[in-house]
């Protein structure tokens, strides 16, 4: 391999990732999409084959601070790419694809797919695919999670649409990327930061908690990814307003499930479910409990649901449920009239 060569190609390199920046990208078709990934596996490659090559390292870096300077004198907010971000250069690409407002909506379904970017449709070619694939194996897929944007600008049918999708691929990608981190030792401090990264960049919440929700929906039961469900579910009980609203997103089934296995989100999901009942009164008009505002959307039938569902998981719990129930109805006065203790109507209703 000719050393002239290979800086060439860096160099051709470098140049892509800024361009796809700009609005060049308009157009783009397939074909490009996919050489533009080819491109950047190339220096993937480059990566692994010259990294502990100190003389050859040191004239590619040098090579590439030339360049970028170059760059950032053409494209006005350029970010410049080091040597050690080539190691991970389809994931610039492809978080630089999905951060710009331009790239057209075709390339985008190519990249998120319906569901996830795994599956894609029969007339898309099978490298980009082959290429997104490979991406979500890898380590730093956190790179493009934390990355894809929440988009509010669209009609709200497709855009709910298309948010449920994207948390559906930004929920796998977070599994992927947990399972690889603690199948491979358990990073745990580099969990946590990925984890944090996420919540900080994502301008809705609820966005987040869908990202949580699918995640935690996915059905594998290998150590790793039993690791990952668990190390998310210790997370969330540090923010209780988050784990409050997984709560509201995540099927009854799917909670139960973390509730048999992990005592500690057993612990916190009951503080929240009393947390939701205790900020519940009593509408003499309407005849019925009904939330207050820092638990809007938790109705007293969905509140029913959850104990319902949890007493349900064992005779044991049912009982400790059942006593702390009565006791939070004696220190209300004990009253068994409709309407006068949230607990003594809760009990009311499980007892049936």
């Amino acid at each position: 391999m000719v050393m002239e060569e290979v800086l060439k190609n860096l160099q051709s390199t470098a140049e892509l990732l800024a361009a796809v920046q700009t609005d060049l990208v308009r157009q783009w078709d397939t074909q490009t999409l996919d050489r533009a990934f080819q491109w950047a596996l190339y220096c993937q490659l480059l990566y692994a084959r010259f990294n502990n090559k100190k003389t050859i390292r040191s004239i590619m870096e040098k090579h590439l601070q030339t360049t970028n300077e170059s760059l950032r004198a053409t494209f006005p907010g350029h970010m410049d790419v080091s040597f050690g971000d080539l190691s991970r250069c389809q994931h610039l690409l492809l978080t630089r694809l999905l951060k710009n407002p331009v790239l057209p909506r075709t390339h985008l379904k190519v990249l998120v797919g319906s569901l996830s970017p795994m599956e894609a449709h029969e007339n898309e070619p099978e490298d980009s695919k082959g290429h997104v694939e490979q991406l979500i194996a890898c380590r730093s897929a956190s790179r493009v999670l934390t990355a894809m944007p929440v988009r509010t600008n669209a009609s709200p049918g497709v855009d709910a649409e298309f948010q449920g999708r994207l948390a559906e691929v930004q929920g796998r990608l977070l599994m992927e990327t947990l399972d690889a981190l603690f199948g491979g030792g358990g990073e745990a401090h580099a969990a946590h930061e990925l984890l944090d990264e996420m919540l900080q960049r994502c301008e809705e919440e609820d966005h987040v908690v869908l990202v949580i929700a699918s995640a935690l929906r996915r059905n594998i039961n290998t150590p790793a990814a039993t690791a990952s469900r668990g190390f998310i579910l210790n997370w969330l009980q540090q923010n209780e307003q988050l784990l409050q609203n997984m709560c509201l997103h995540v099927p009854l089934d799917h909670i139960m499930s973390h509730v048999k296995e992990n005592l500690e989100f057993r612990a916190r999901y009951c503080v929240v479910l009393k947390r939701w009942a205790s900020d519940m009164t009593f509408d003499i008009d309407e005849g019925e409990w009904v939330p207050t505002g820092t638990t809007a959307g938790v109705s007293f039938q969905k509140l029913t649901n959850h104990f319902a569902a949890l007493v349900e998981t064992s005779p044991l719990l049912r009982e400790e449920v059942e006593k702390e129930l009565n006791a939070l109805k004696m220190a209300d006065g004990d009253f068994d009239v409709e309407g006068l203790s949230v607990w003594g109507d809760l009990l009311e209703v499980l007892s049936k």
